[in-house]
């Protein structure tokens, strides 16, 4: 029997890195807003983080040893459970509102998100439909226009929810998979205009997205409202300066910046780790894109070789779209840090995919040191 290859040493260290990393941000950044609204438990997004954490380690280690070929005819199964998923949980009574959206399921006192489901299932039957497909794709009508009406009919029940930000990533992800498949960059361009149009209509029209494009020209004009995250994270960034104020000294988290321990976690890191801690977190995440990058050009197979980029992608453009949110360099949207922000499902199916990841690095002929 032929001996097994390790898994890549990068990716894997990379991440592990990132999550002890970002389960001590975790408790550092949520300790005053659990104190004050949990019961006066400063310990209670650590506690359910940790719980979380296992369980995405174990569905990391099952998937770096399961065949990830195996996973290519069960994708389009995934894919039409995960839909159904995103059209039920729009259903009053069975979807669960909170903060004026409806994007979660309750089962058994827990939070599930089916948005998660669908990145993955995405990648997934994208990657094994194009690997069998791919030469259609110098086509427009017959190629490419199928998989772009495909993308539309999921971002616009995202969009529905609302879930802007999952919209975002769901044709960024999909636009990335398409041109490594072989689409023509003329097509692209072509398409500009009508998103760009798009865009600027759901800017436009839809409230919450046209308040936050305003008070993103100019978020001290109304600090105390519209602006009030842009203007706290900014604040939290600058007075961590180089070094930062000290682990667990930050003043902003003090129920000043909105829900620190999930889409502005990084501001918290700013402010207690200054420039030096996010030059960190920021070197952590370029290498597990280097490493997945690596891996998709060495992957044996083309499905394999998508996989890995649509998986590298969706963790890279969380990353810049966080970056840039905390950073007021686009408008406000609610967009997590990978393997730092708090949150069950995100983290569990991330640590799913980084585990398909690995299980490909297994199959690929490169150096892995």
């Amino acid at each position: 029997m032929k001996k097994q290859k390790p898994v890549d040493f990068w990716v894997l260290m990379t991440v592990l890195i990132l999550l002890a990393f970002g389960t001590i941000m975790v408790f550092s950044a949520s300790a005053p807003y659990a104190y004050n609204y949990m019961n006066g438990d400063t310990y209670h997004f650590l506690k359910k983080q940790l719980q979380y954490l296992p369980i995405g380690l174990f569905a990391m280690f099952v998937m770096a040893n399961f065949d990830y070929r195996k996973l290519a005819k069960l994708s389009p199964y995934f894919f039409v459970i995960s839909i159904g998923l995103l059209v039920l949980v729009l259903i009053p009574g069975i979807g669960r509102v909170f903060n004026k959206s409806r994007r979660w399921f309750v089962l058994a006192g827990q939070s599930i998100q089916p948005s998660e489901f669908m990145k993955i299932s995405l990648i997934l039957f994208f990657s094994y439909s194009l690997s069998s497909r791919k030469d259609q794709l110098k086509y427009f009508f017959k190629g490419l226009l199928p998989y772009l009406l495909v993308v539309g009919a999921i971002a616009v029940l995202l969009l529905m929810e609302p879930h802007f930000s999952c919209a975002i990533i769901v044709i960024l992800v999909s636009a990335i998979l398409l041109f490594c498949a072989g689409a023509k960059i003329k097509h692209f361009v072509m398409l500009s205009v009508p998103v760009v149009a798009a865009l600027a209509s759901v800017i436009i029209f839809v409230d919450y997205m046209r308040e936050r494009a305003l008070s993103f020209l100019n978020p001290f004009a109304d600090p105390t409202g519209d602006g009030w995250q842009a203007v706290q994270s900014l604040y939290a960034i600058g007075s961590g300066g180089f070094f930062g104020r000290g682990l667990g000294k930050s003043l902003q988290k003090f129920l000043y910046l909105p829900e620190p321990y999930n889409d502005f976690i990084l501001s918290v890191v700013a402010e207690e780790l200054g420039f030096i801690g996010v030059l960190v977190v920021m070197l952590l995440f370029l290498i597990f894109i280097w490493r997945g990058v690596k891996i998709a050009v060495n992957a044996p197979d083309l499905f394999g070789s998508l996989v890995a980029i649509g998986i590298t992608a969706l963790v890279a453009v969380q990353v810049i779209i966080n970056f840039a949110v905390v950073t007021s360099s686009v408008p406000v949207t609610g967009m997590p840090l990978p393997f730092f922000s708090y949150g069950g499902t995100s983290l569990i199916l991330l640590l799913t995919d980084v585990g398909i990841l690995l299980n490909i690095s297994r199959h690929a002929d490169y150096k892995r040191i």
